[in-house]
C-alpha cells in the first residue's frame, strides 16, 4: 500500500522531470491531446446531431403516426421488382376520420405539388414550392406553428376557400422588408390565394428547407391541383401518449376495414411513426461513430509509441539520477513508480486538453449544423480513461528498464 505522503513526493518528482524537459513533454501532450480532440470532438458532434434528429422529430409529434400507401418495391431473389399498391383516395381517409372513434385527433393531408412558382406583384419564387393539401388539424399534427395571423376554420375546408397559410421563407422572398404579408393576394400556379396565416421559423433538417411551402385547404386542392391516383396521408394523434399502441392497432384494423380486405390478406399501406423514422436515421450514424472510434484509437496508438519512446529516452538522460537514488536507497519499486507516475501525468494533461478542444470543436460543428450544444460526459469519462491506458502502457516499460538499473554502472554513466 502506497502513503499518501509517497505518493505526493512521486508526483513532486514528475512535475519536476516534466518541467525540465518542457519543449518534449509539450509535443507529447499535443500528440495525445490531438488523438481525444478527434475522437471527443467527432463524436460529440455525432451525439448533438442524433439529439437534433431526435428534437426535430418530437416537434412533428413523436407520439402521433401515420397511415399512408405502402412501398412500391418488392425482393425477389435478390432483385428489385414493381408490386404495385393503389393509393389512398380521399374518400377512405375521409371515412377512416369518421370511423375512428379512438380518443385522438386526425388529419388529412396530400402534396399537390412540388414545383409551384409563387408570386406577389412583380417578385416570384423558382419553381421548387411545395404545395400541400390539408385540412385544420395539419398543422397541430406536423408540429407546424403560427407565427402571424391564424389557420383554416371548418367553414374554408368545406367551400374550398381561395386562402393559403405560408412558410417565412417565402415572406422573405417575395415580400418587401417589413409589408406585413396577411391579407395579401399571391399566385400559386395559376390560381390566387389571401393570405391567412404566417408560419414560425422552423429551418433546414435533412437537406429540405420547411420554411419554403404553402399549405391550402385541401378541398381547394382537390379542386385546382387534381391528378390522376392522388395518393393522400392520414396523421393520427392520440390524446394520451401512452396510448399509441393501441391507437397504431386500433387505426390499422379501421382501415383495413375501409380498404375492404380480407383477414387473410396484408395490408396494402403503411404505418408509421416519428420515433421509427428517427430511430432509423440515428442507427444509420452509427456507422460514422465507428469510423470516428477507429480514427481516435488510431491516433491514440502512434500517441502511445511516442509517449513509449520519449519516456525510454528520459531513462536514458537520467541514468545517473536514478543510480543516485537508489545508492541513497531508493527501492526499485519507487524508482518503477517515479517513472509511471510521468507518464500518466502526460497521458492526462494531454486528455486534458484534447477533451477541452473535443467538446469546443464538436459543438461548433454542431451550430454550423443547426445542432445543439452538449457536454458529452459519457466521451469526457472515456477520454480520461483512455489517456490513463495510453500512459500506463506507454509508461510501464520504460518504468521497468529504470528500475532494473544497476546503481554502480548507473553512477558511472555519462
Amino acid at each position: 500500500m502506497i502513503s499518501t505522503g509517497l505518493f505526493f513526493e512521486n508526483l513532486r518528482i514528475a512535475l519536476s522531470s516534466i518541467r525540465s524537459n518542457l519543449l518534449r513533454t509539450i509535443l507529447t501532450i499535443f500528440i495525445i491531446a490531438f488523438g481525444i480532440m478527434a475522437l471527443v470532438g467527432i463524436l460529440t458532434a455525432i451525439d448533438s446531431i442524433k439529439s437534433s434528429i431526435s428534437n426535430q422529430f418530437a416537434s412533428m409529434g413523436a407520439n402521433s403516426f401515420s397511415i399512408v400507401n405502402r412501398d412500391s418495391r418488392v425482393k425477389i431473389g435478390g432483385r428489385t421488382r414493381p408490386n404495385f399498391y393503389r393509393s389512398i383516395e380521399y374518400r377512405e381517409a375521409m371515412a377512416f376520420k369518421e370511423d375512428f372513434t379512438f380518443p385522438a385527433q386526425v388529419s388529412i393531408s396530400t402534396f399537390a405539388s412540388q414545383t409551384s412558382t409563387v408570386k406577389y406583384k412583380s417578385e416570384k419564387t423558382n419553381p421548387n414550392i411545395p404545395v400541400i393539401g390539408s385540412d385544420e388539424n395539419y398543422l397541430f399534427l406536423s408540429g407546424y406553428e403560427i407565427d402571424k395571423g391564424r389557420n383554416f376554420n371548418p367553414n374554408e375546408i368545406l367551400s374550398n376557400a381561395h386562402v393559403v397559410i405560408i412558410g417565412s421563407g417565402l415572406v422573405k422572398e417575395v415580400f418587401a422588408k417589413n409589408e406585413d404579408p396577411i391579407d395579401k393576394i399571391i399566385s400559386i400556379g395559376s390560381g390566387k390565394y389571401k393570405i391567412i396565416g404566417i408560419l414560425k421559423e422552423k429551418g433546414s433538417s435533412f437537406g429540405s428547407t420547411g420554411d419554403d411551402l404553402c399549405i391550402l385547404p385541401i378541398t381547394n386542392v382537390r379542386q385546382y391541383f387534381s391528378s390522376p391516383n392522388m395518393n393522400f396521408r392520414i396523421s393520427v394523434l392520440p390524446q394520451n401518449s401512452t396510448l399509441l399502441n393501441a391507437a397504431v392497432n386500433e387505426a390499422e384494423g379501421v382501415f383495413r376495414v375501409v380498404r375492404k380486405l380480407r383477414s387473410i390478406e396484408e395490408s396494402n399501406f403503411s404505418v408509421e411513426t416519428s420515433d421509427n423514422l428517427a430511430n432509423l436515421l440515428i442507427k444509420n450514424i452509427r456507422y460514422v461513430t465507428m469510423a470516428a472510434t477507429i480514427i481516435g484509437i488510431i491516433t491514440l496508438f502512434g500517441a502511445a509509441i511516442g509517449l513509449m519512446n520519449i519516456m525510454l529516452v528520459s531513462v536514458t538522460e537520467r541514468t545517473r539520477e536514478i543510480g543516485i537514488r537508489k545508492a541513497i536507497g531508493a527501492k526499485s519499486s519507487i524508482i518503477r513508480r517515479q517513472f509511471l507516475y510521468e507518464s500518466i501525468l502526460i497521458g492526462q494533461l494531454g486528455g486534458f486538453f484534447g477533451i477541452i478542444l473535443g467538446i469546443l470543436i464538436g459543438n461548433v460543428v454542431s451550430m454550423l449544423t443547426n445542432g445543439i450544444f452538449i457536454i458529452p460526459w459519457f466521451w469526457i469519462i472515456s477520454g480520461v480513461v483512455l489517456c490513463f491506458i495510453v500512459g500506463l502502457v506507454s509508461g510501464l516499460f520504460p518504468a521497468i528498464k529504470a528500475s532494473k538499473l544497476d546503481p554502480i554502472i548507473s553512477l558511472r554513466y555519462e
